[in-house]
């Protein structure tokens, strides 16, 4: 199971329907749960977030300074966690970050880049690279 823990409740529907399409996609691969947390301080965030994560989790968090892959190596990480261990939680912080004891909880971290995304949109490109990743593991066409 992959659970994504995202920080910012989204009200925009043109940003649902895109998440929504790989939520969907993705039910053929693996069972996820996707939480959304009401953003607030970081404090705040951070224990909800906490509270969401369970003892025997794989946690990874999306952090600027976490270790950056491209498609086919993130696909190669995913799903040898995913072979070692049945849940795997993955982490997008609010417009603030991780907070620190997020940070310290986090087995692993990954950046899609130094650059900064709005969170609505980021939710969808991770949705995007994770499906991409089942497609890349399963010899599937969509991976160019």
């Amino acid at each position: 199971m992959i659970k994504l823990i995202v920080v910012g409740k989204t009200k925009e529907n043109y940003f649902n329907d895109a998440s929504d399409e790989y939520v969907k996609r993705l039910s053929r691969y693996v069972n996820l749960k996707v939480i959304e947390i009401k953003d607030s301080d970081i404090e705040e965030e951070s224990e909800k977030i906490m509270k969401s994560i369970k003892e025997k989790d794989t946690v990874i968090g999306l952090d600027i300074n976490g270790k950056q892959y491209d498609s086919v190596e993130l696909s190669k990480f995913i799903n040898n966690k995913l072979a070692s261990n049945t849940n795997i939680t993955f982490v997008i912080g609010g417009s603030y970050g991780l907070g620190e004891d997020v940070l310290k909880r986090c087995d692993y971290k990954i950046s899609f880049s130094k650059l900064t995304f709005p969170h609505k949109l980021f939710k969808i490109m991770f949705l995007e690279q994770l499906y991409r990743a089942f497609k890349i593991e399963n010899n599937e066409s969509y991976h160019k």
